[in-house]
């Protein structure tokens, strides 16, 4: 029997582009993490809905995830992309190009704590948020959101589950805490209306009041 997800995925077909994403991820070496396909369409979905402009990703990989947001910019739209490795963010810039947003997208390349601290100095705001990246900085990512926020702005956090790990009370790593802390912030945090999408591997999504 299908899984609902297996079952999702068989509704949709990827397009070229993401499946070359995909590809070049692992010819690169690098890890086979990005955004789940349905959760990509979300994205987009979400993006467009809300009629973001500027919107600010936390953790590039190899651009799929970006692709995602981008397509459903507002006119004028631009990706902001934090990513710790260069590799990685030559690689995202490089998909980017090929499905016609290079020209929409910046990447600042090192520690996304020290990204942030300049994007707040610098006082720029965001529209949508999209978090991604090292677990253990998850809360972290999660205030910064929120000071960059414009009212109404959409912060989405993935992987919240850990691939089972958040729920299993006998693991109790640091990375596990992390996100079980993140989980229970943007459940209860009063600026936030949120919800939980348990697919996939986990969506936390809220709004900034």
């Amino acid at each position: 029997m299908l899984t609902q997800e297996e079952y999702s995925e068989q509704l949709y077909t990827e397009d070229e582009i993401l499946l070359q994403v995909k590809e070049a991820i692992v010819q690169a070496g690098m890890p086979e993490v990005s955004v789940e396909p349905g959760y990509g369409r979300l994205l987009t979905m979400l993006v467009r809905l809300s009629r973001s402009k500027h919107i600010l990703e936390i953790g590039a990989l190899g651009g799929y995830s970006g692709i995602c947001l981008s397509r459903g910019f507002a006119a004028g739209g631009r990706l902001t992309s934090l990513e710790l490795r260069a590799d990685y963010a030559e690689l995202a810039r490089r998909n980017l190009e090929l499905a016609g947003f290079g020209d929409s997208t910046e990447y600042r390349i090192g520690p996304a704590m020290e990204s942030l601290k300049l994007l707040e100095a610098e006082g720029a705001k965001f529209d949508f948020f999209f978090i991604d990246a090292d677990k253990l900085n998850y809360t972290n990512y999660l205030e910064y959101a929120i000071k960059l926020a414009n009212p109404g702005a959409i912060i989405a956090g993935d992987n919240i589950f850990l691939r089972g790990r958040t729920l299993n009370t006998d693991r109790n790593g640091p990375a596990i805490m992390a996100v079980r802390h993140f989980n229970e912030m943007i459940a209860t945090d009063e600026r936030l209306i949120s919800t939980c999408l348990p697919a996939y591997d986990g969506l936390a999504l809220a709004m900034v009041k």
